[in-house]
């Protein structure tokens, strides 16, 4: 079995990764590999997807053809397009209603996994010490602390451990994004002074050439 030390941190970890992404985006994400499945859905998805490349095609043709010179056509492709138009409005109405009802199931079901076992596991192992600070290394007052709200004195409870993981958790988060936007940013540094260079290289050169002509002029005179 895992250690309680090590699902606690995982735990948060998840629920960072999570809040940082958004849960729209998972939603999304989460919609789009049900649909790629033999599911309820997956049908009228590809019908959607049909009838909206139908119902561009069709406005373009109808677009394309004049409604006085070419009456007939164009009433011909008015009606498919209407037609086809309608049939989408109805499945991406019902593609619509199912899909508020999967992003309520899925929040319930990520808040459950998340938040709900975090909640879970503090209220289970509230007593239960995460691991023993060595006798006399902190004050009274801080061992308190960190055995708050009610693991043995000189130990450290499941709280206060679950917000050391996430504080660290936030930390690297902020260390690595700063990192890599400082790497974009000398990235495009050096392109900017290669293009510069590229550019100095070429005037020298111009300016060169230019110079051994007016010599070449002289001498000729």
């Amino acid at each position: 079995m895992p250690s309680l030390l090590l699902i606690v941190f995982t735990l948060q970890l998840v629920i960072h990764l999570i809040n940082t992404i958004g849960a729209s985006v998972i939603n999304n994400l989460l919609w789009i590999i049900y649909n790629k499945l033999p599911t309820s859905t997956s049908v009228g998805v590809k019908s959607q997807t049909e009838l909206r490349r139908e119902v561009v095609r069709l406005k373009r043709e109808m677009n394309a053809t004049s409604s006085q010179d070419q009456f007939a056509k164009w009433a011909k492709l008015r009606r498919q397009h209407d037609k086809a138009l309608a049939e989408y409005d109805q499945i991406t109405q019902s593609l619509n209603t199912f899909k508020t009802s999967f992003d309520s199931a899925v929040s319930i079901g990520r808040w459950t996994a998340t938040n709900g076992l975090r909640f879970f596991l503090q209220f289970w192992y509230a007593k239960q010490a995460m691991f023993w600070l060595p006798k006399g290394w902190v004050p009274g007052y801080v061992e308190w602390i960190l055995a708050f709200p009610r693991a043995q004195t000189g130990s450290v409870s499941i709280q206060v451990w679950g917000l050391a993981c996430g504080t660290v958790v936030r930390l690297a988060s902020a260390a690595i994004a700063a990192v890599w936007v400082l790497i974009q940013e000398n990235t495009m540094d050096l392109g900017s002074k290669e293009k510069q260079g590229m550019k100095m290289g070429g005037r020298g050169y111009g300016t060169e050439r230019v110079q051994g002509d007016e010599v070449d002029g002289k001498k000729e005179l």
